[in-house]
């Protein structure tokens, strides 16, 4: 008897931290549900967490424990401070949602921060208008005005409210609510209530686990790529709440934070002893998700470099046959195509120069065009974590003289662009072209007219007719892709140039017996992953006049063709193509020099050794 009294009160001590904060346990629950249901896009697909109303509950129990052991006037400050937090990160984000289709995110957290108040004033007057009331924006000002509604009823008007409530449930038989009778009934119920609770609870609990902890993991990591990485595991956090992608984006700019100034502290170190400008033009294309093996210059029996091939056969564009890509994520391959690291060195990417600092200190005019990493408050955290040293205002000073200020839909765009700024060239030019190239999703990086390959093209019994489109897009993209890189040649065929394609990684694209498309992130990487993912084409094309005044790099180039090389050492041939002498520069990096490291490990994700890999 003695042990289920126990139990009894022990059951009903866990209503206690509810009995005092009810109102915010209902306020903070209904806003939270409203805030996880206003940000899913209404298209077919789409749904809310489902373990949202289990996890919110349990966050919110917590929350209570805490106001219930703080004393009441540090408890109710604290829980006035919660109110403001709550509905005005709700707002942002709902708002955010609603005007650019997208939740807090890092780097919508960057340009606020960077926003200055005049800037603040003009997006009042152009974003904030009387129509968003109606919005989704408008659920969550309903919830505030309900809760104010509430606030100033208990303060002046319970009472009267008790006494209607009463009447309209028991008539005249009772005009107000017994306290006596009331509280002996609920002391009755405690226990039982609080056993309920508690069940509640740690069913909540249990349910919720797996996500709070990969949550908890989110939030430990020390660099932002890692972060990254952990985003592409299937059971990563999802961040339901506003409350967790604020605190998320806030951790997100610190790590990033730590190597921008790692970077900043670099640039007075980046030396360069002289230069003989050893090419006038130098351009370098960064392609995007570009699977070797889809390439017709590589062997594949779709025609989808018929211009490349062209070149290749007069024999000024030289593919390589054996090169990987360091990773298979596109924002850690970029801090090795910049970084003067590679993969084996001490410390990180951002204790050493990024190359393009070292071509504005050598003289070389610097212009960076890219169609993905320009910071956009809807941006991903893959672009976000790729881009941001790209975009840090100091960093873009010391790296880059010009640089394109939007993206565009089609790479096409990047064309137009180019011409317009070639007017501000000088003797001696470096030009970065990063494309969307084939970047998921396939269909819309060409132009519906620039379709050729259909599904029925394909002799693939294996695969489904969704898969098959899925197939031709990608091939499409590739096919839309060589018409670009082509015409970006053609702007340098009448000058001293050399132009070196390269893409960040590959894809997975229904390889032979795979259903799958897009990127697996697996830890272990198998041979088949490897050719896929890793496997990219790179070549260096040369124009006529280059050839003749530098017949020697030429015949470099055609002796280096079928040596094994992993691009995060690419800033190391720049360097040599510029004739930029540095003491960050190492001839065994450099794939054209005699005294390059064929035998180098070319190591994948920091794990595996590709050359050691069985491949069929």
């Amino acid at each position: 008897m003695k042990f289920v009294k126990l139990m009894g009160r022990a059951f009903a001590a866990v209503l206690k931290p509810l009995e005092r904060n009810g109102a915010f346990v209902v306020f903070m629950f209904v806003l939270g549900m409203v805030c996880v249901n206003a940000v899913v896009p209404a298209k077919r697909g789409y749904h809310a967490y489902a373990l949202a109303p289990e996890e919110m509950f349990v966050d919110i129990f917590l929350m209570c424990v805490l106001l219930w052991l703080l004393p009441r006037k540090a408890a109710l400050w604290l829980k006035r401070l919660l109110y403001i937090a709550a509905y005005a990160v709700a707002v942002v984000d709902v708002y955010c949602f609603v005007k650019f289709d997208t939740r807090i995110t890092p780097t919508m957290l960057l340009l606020v921060g960077e926003t200055n108040s005049d800037e603040a004033a003009e997006f009042i007057e152009s974003y904030l208008s009387p129509g968003i009331i109606f919005s989704r924006v408008g659920w969550v000002l309903l919830v505030m005005a309900a809760h104010a509604a509430w606030a100033v009823l208990r303060r002046k008007g319970l009472p009267w409210l008790k006494d209607a409530a009463a009447k309209l449930i028991f008539g005249n038989r009772q005009t107000a609510v017994d306290p006596a009778r009331t509280a002996a009934a609920w002391a009755k119920a405690k226990p039982w209530a609080g056993a309920a609770l508690t069940a509640v609870l740690a069913y909540s609990a249990v349910v919720g686990w797996p996500n709070k902890a990969a949550y908890v993991r989110l939030m430990s990591y020390d660099n932002i790529g890692d972060v990254e990485h952990e985003l592409t595991r299937k059971d990563c956090a999802d961040m339901f709440h506003p409350a967790y992608r604020l605190a998320f984006s806030i951790y997100a700019n610190g790590l990033t934070a730590k190597q921008v100034n790692k970077l900043v502290a670099n640039i007075d170190k980046a030396q360069v002893d002289s230069c003989s400008h050893r090419s006038k033009e130098i351009v370098l294309i960064i392609g995007e998700s570009y699977n070797r093996h889809h390439a017709g210059l590589y062997g594949y029996d779709m025609p989808t470099t018929p211009r490349q091939e062209a070149r290749a056969e007069k024999g000024r564009l030289v593919p390589f046959t054996d090169v990987v890509a360091p990773w298979n994520l596109t924002s850690f391959v970029f801090k090795y195509l910049f970084s003067l690291y590679v993969v084996g060195d001490e410390g990180e990417w951002c204790d050493y120069p990024l190359f393009p600092e070292l071509f504005r200190k050598a003289g070389y005019h610097v212009t960076f065009l890219t169609n993905q990493f320009l910071p956009q408050a809807k941006e991903a955290v893959y672009d976000f974590s790729g881009g941001f040293f790209l975009n840090n205002p100091e960093l873009s000073r010391a790296m880059f003289d010009t640089r394109n200020e939007r993206l565009y839909r089609y790479d096409d765009g990047m064309l137009a662009e180019y011409d317009r700024l070639k007017k501000e060239d000088k003797e001696y030019n470096l030009t970065i072209f990063h494309l969307k190239g084939q970047h998921v999703d396939y269909r819309t990086r060409f132009p519906r007219d620039r379709r050729r390959f259909n599904p029925d093209d394909y002799e693939r019994p294996d695969l489904k007719k969704k898969e098959l489109r899925i197939l031709a897009d990608y091939d499409n993209a590739i096919l839309y892709n060589d018409s670009i890189v082509d015409q970006i040649i053609r702007r340098y065929e009448d000058k001293e140039a050399v132009v070196v394609y390269v893409p960040d990684h590959g894809e997975e694209c229904y390889g032979e017996g795979v259903h799958f498309y897009g990127r697996m992130h697996s830890t272990e990487i198998t041979a088949r992953l490897a050719r896929e993912e890793f496997d990219i084409p790179f070549w260096i094309w040369c124009s006529h006049d280059y050839i003749v005044k530098h017949p020697d790099v030429y015949g470099d180039i055609l002796k280096a063709r079928d040596r094994r090389y992993m691009t995060d050492a690419l800033p190391h041939l720049l360097l040599y193509l510029a004739g930029i002498s540095s003491p960050h520069y190492r001839d065994e990096l450099n794939v054209l020099s005699p005294g390059y490291d064929e035998s180098r490990p070319r190591i994948l994700k920091n794990t595996t050794d590709y050359d050691k890999l069985e491949f069929k």
